[in-house]
């Protein structure tokens, strides 16, 4: 009698086991089957995707209307010292690789020694932000900051990080650019604190030469 009640729970628990194995089947192919679906566009959305990433925009037409030899003056700042310096610069602005970003080379005198300075900006189509960097003689590091244009303010609001050379650790900065006219421009630069805090380190206003 223990023998055969033994049997009959063996089959009971083989038959409850299949039947569970039966129920989790199609979940598990329906589930594969989203993301395939999911992570594997057809081939004309994927050519589409490419071709809007790489057709420059109006933001790319905005960057255009600067090219051209600006004149600069600069100023700068320290929280350790209340004597602003002044410098001067010029920049030449120009579309490359067929008006898919700026590039901005600059070159003047700043603190009594040779100044050289490069940057470029991209307007990114995919996260639709700017995006700049900065490379300049007076370092080794780069500058990278991205951020967005306000059309009611006719301002550009960049945010990133730079390293100080002193401490040797990454500080937030913040630069905005307002575009007074298309032949006037003011770059201000902001060290930012850990806790929130504006310091504004430099300025740049900008006249296009005629």
């Amino acid at each position: 009698m223990k023998n055969l009640s033994l049997s009959l729970l063996i089959i009971g628990l083989t038959f409850v086991s299949c039947k569970k194995e039966e129920a989790q089947k199609p979940e598990e192919t329906t589930t594969k089957e989203e993301v395939t679906t999911e992570t594997k566009p057809d081939s004309a959305t994927v050519a589409k995707a490419w071709a809007d990433y790489a057709t420059p925009s109006k933001a790319h037409e905005m960057l255009a209307k600067d090219s051209g030899t600006w004149d600069a003056e600069l100023t700068f700042w320290s929280p350790d010292n209340p004597q602003e310096m002044k410098s001067t610069a010029t920049v030449t602005y120009k579309m490359i690789m067929g008006g898919k970003y700026q590039e901005g080379t600059y070159s003047g005198d700043m603190f009594g020694m040779p100044f050289e300075g490069k940057g470029t900006v991209a307007f990114d189509n995919a996260t639709e932000e700017f995006v700049s960097t900065w490379i300049d003689n007076m370092g080794t590091g780069m500058m990278v900051t991205r951020g967005k244009y306000d059309e009611a303010t006719k301002t550009s609001t960049f945010h990133g990080e730079m390293v100080d050379p002193v401490t040797k650790k990454a500080k937030k900065v913040k630069e905005v650019i307002t575009y007074i006219d298309d032949n006037n421009q003011k770059m201000e630069m902001f060290d930012v604190s850990e806790d929130g805090k504006e310091f504004k380190s430099m300025q740049v206003v900008s006249k296009r030469k005629m």
